[in-house]
C-alpha cells in the first residue's frame, strides 16, 4: 500500500474487486423454422486483484454479436478485459441445421440432432441441443453464466440459461443470461435467461449485461447485448488518479465504484 505525499494524505488502494462481462452472442438466423439462441458473454468476478499506483490499466467492454442473416449462425460477442483479466464473448446461436458456436457461454443448437456450443470453464455454460424429431423444428437456448441452455422442445424453443447476480454496482443485478431458441413451426419461442437474455425471435440481448440474442423464428436472430466492467474498492482509499472512457463513478455502501460501459483506462 502506497501513501500519497502531503499532510492528511489518503492511502492509494493496492487491490480491487472486479466484474468483467463480455458481449453476448447473437441468435442464429433462419427463413423457415426455429434456431438457436445466442450464448451469454463470459462472466468473471473476484476480489483482491492487486494493482499498482501510477500504472494505467486497460478496460475493454465487449460488444454484442451481430446477426448473420439468411440461415447463418449468429456472430460471437467480443471479449471484455480488465488489465490481465479477459472474459470471452458469448457464442452465436446455430443457424439452420447448424451446431451452436462455442464462447463464454455456448450458443444453442438448431434442429436436426445438432449440439449446443461449448462454454468456457469458469465463465459460462454450454448451449442446449436439438433433436431431429422436434415436430416444430425448434431451436435450443443459449447457455448462461448460471446454467446450461434449455434443449429444444416438442412444444417450442428451449429457454436461455439463467445468468448470475452480482452486487458490485451497489445493487444486486443479474448478468449474462442466454438467449431463448426460436419456436419453429407453431411452437412457442423460448424464454430469455434472467440476466439480459432475449426471448426467441428477432429480439436483442439487453445492453451492458452480456445477454444472448434470441434465436430466429423464421426470422433473423437478435443481436447480443454488450458487456460491462465494474471495479470497486473501500472508500477509505483515494479516488482513482485518472480514468479515460468516461466511467460512471459512485461512492455508496462503503465502496468507490467505477462502472465502464465503454472502453478506457483506470490509474490508481
Amino acid at each position: 500500500m502506497q501513501i500519497l505525499a502531503g499532510v492528511g494524505a489518503v492511502a492509494t488502494v493496492s487491490s480491487v474487486d472486479y466484474l468483467v462481462v463480455a458481449g453476448g452472442g447473437a441468435g442464429g438466423s433462419t427463413t423457415d423454422r426455429g434456431v438457436g439462441g445466442g450464448g451469454a458473454g463470459g462472466f468473471r468476478t473476484d476480489t483482491g486483484f492487486a494493482v499498482s499506483a501510477g500504472v494505467a490499466l486497460t478496460v475493454t467492454v465487449g460488444l454484442g454479436g451481430a446477426t448473420g442473416g439468411g440461415s447463418a449462425s449468429g456472430s460471437n460477442g467480443t471479449n471484455s478485459v480488465f488489465s490481465t483479466i479477459t472474459s470471452t464473448g458469448g457464442g452465436g446461436g446455430g443457424g439452420t441445421d447448424l451446431n451452436g458456436v462455442a464462447g463464454g457461454s455456448g450458443g444453442g443448437a438448431a434442429a436436426l440432432n445438432k449440439n449446443g456450443g461449448t462454454g468456457t470453464a469458469g465463465q459460462g455454460n454450454d448451449g442446449g441441443g436439438a433433436s431431429a424429431s422436434n415436430p416444430p423444428a425448434a431451436g435450443a437456448g443459449g447457455g448462461g453464466a448460471g446454467a446450461v441452455g434449455g434443449n429444444a422442445l416438442n412444444s417450442g424453443g428451449g429457454a436461455g440459461g439463467v445468468g448470475t447476480a452480482n452486487s458490485f454496482s451497489g445493487a444486486s443485478v443479474t448478468y449474462a443470461g442466454g438467449g431463448g431458441g426460436g419456436g419453429g413451426n407453431g411452437g412457442a419461442d423460448g424464454a430469455g435467461g434472467a440476466g439480459g437474455g432475449a426471448a426467441g425471435g428477432n429480439n436483442p440481448g439487453s445492453v451492458n449485461t452480456g445477454g444472448g440474442g434470441g434465436g430466429g423464428d423464421s426470422t433473423n436472430g437478435g443481436a447480443g447485448g454488450s458487456g460491462i466492467v465494474i471495479i470497486r474498492y473501500p472508500n477509505s482509499f483515494a479516488d482513482a488518479a485518472s480514468t479515460t472512457g468516461s466511467p460512471t463513478f459512485t461512492n455508496t455502501g462503503g465502496n468507490k465504484i467505477y462502472i465502464f460501459t465503454g472502453s478506457g483506462t483506470i490509474t490508481f
